[in-house]
């Protein structure tokens, strides 16, 4: 009886729109603002290092479509796998619970298949541009499934510096799709991106710090407490502030916009010692993080369009 009324139940929700209730599902699992967050990084990576190597866009324009479909893949495919492992942690945490791996939307079993086969099919399509753009991408996402899911991220603190490499790795790839990876610029968007999660993901740790206590993932100021994590954000945003020189390269426009976002991120990071809501600062500082890098990562195509130079 039981199965009649949930196959009822069902058809009335495919008919009443359960299209858009499978759309829903299907960008909360592969992660939809962190997916397109971290190929931002990989467009700006091509478009440098085709602005480096004095070539255009229209030259490579099947290597563009494949390296953004396989970094894609390979970064959809680390983030359903990530939702796959954490469903016990994803139930507790109150902004994760409406994930399809935790309401039953989608089977345990289907989405590790979907995770793996979107990956392996990510990597296939990476394979035809470069192998050290594959490389990259298999960087990323092992770090990112294995060391940093699977292993620290329930048991260390230091678990966000693991899960700062996967994200970092992201404009190597697309960086290497067009030419050798051993420039400064790429360097530096790796270190930009490897320091700038670490304040990043410390602010949001601090926003929903009573749900990563009670899931008992061992975030920074879940087993440290506040103070010690805003020194750390102080310190990883003080290192970003000589990077804009090292990509010299790209102008002083971009060098004199970047150098003031990080003195103005430094003085709110320090302004959160005497805060008196911490919540409400972290919620700044992670409002501020994410315009920074959005910002940031513009401003590197802006300065290169050849309308800019003329």
């Amino acid at each position: 009886m039981n199965e009649h009324i949930n196959s009822s139940v069902a058809l009335n929700k495919s008919v009443t729109g359960q299209s858009t209730t499978i759309l829903q599902d299907i960008k909360s699992l592969v992660k939809f603002i962190v997916l397109i967050a971290n190929v931002l990084p990989v467009i700006a990576g091509f478009w440098l290092a085709i602005h480096f190597t004095n070539t255009s866009l229209t030259e490579h324009w099947g290597t563009f479509l494949l390296t953004m479909g396989g970094s894609g893949l390979i970064i959809a495919g680390a983030l359903i796998l990530n939702n796959w492992y954490d469903v016990d942690i994803d139930k507790v945490m109150k902004r994760t619970q409406q994930r399809p791996t935790v309401t039953g939307n989608f089977s345990l079993r289907a989405v590790l298949i979907a995770g793996i086969v979107i990956s392996l099919i990510g990597f296939i399509l990476l394979l035809f541009t470069s192998l050290a753009a594959v490389i990259y991408g298999l960087i990323g996402w092992i770090t990112y499934v294995f060391p940093y899911t699977m292993w620290s991220k329930r048991k260390y603190t230091w678990n966000t510096i693991i899960g700062s490499v996967s994200g970092a790795v992201t404009p190597l790839i697309g960086w290497a799709a067009i030419d050798s990876s051993f420039h400064i610029i790429p360097f530096a968007l790796f270190l930009l991106l490897f320091i700038w999660q670490m304040p990043h993901t410390y602010s949001i740790a601090i926003k929903k710090n009573d749900e990563y206590t009670a899931a008992k993932v061992a975030m920074l100021p879940a087993v440290r407490g506040f103070k010690v994590t805003k020194i750390h954000m102080v310190i990883y945003i003080a290192l970003l502030i000589p990077l804009p020189f090292m990509m010299s390269a790209l102008g002083s426009v971009f060098v004199t916009i970047a150098s003031v976002l990080n003195i103005c991120w430094l003085i709110l990071a320090i302004k959160g010692f005497n805060a008196k809501d911490n919540y409400k600062w972290a919620n700044w500082n992670f409002l501020y993080s994410v315009n920074y890098m959005t910002i940031l990562f513009v401003l590197m195509i802006v300065v290169t369009l050849p309308f800019f130079n003329n």
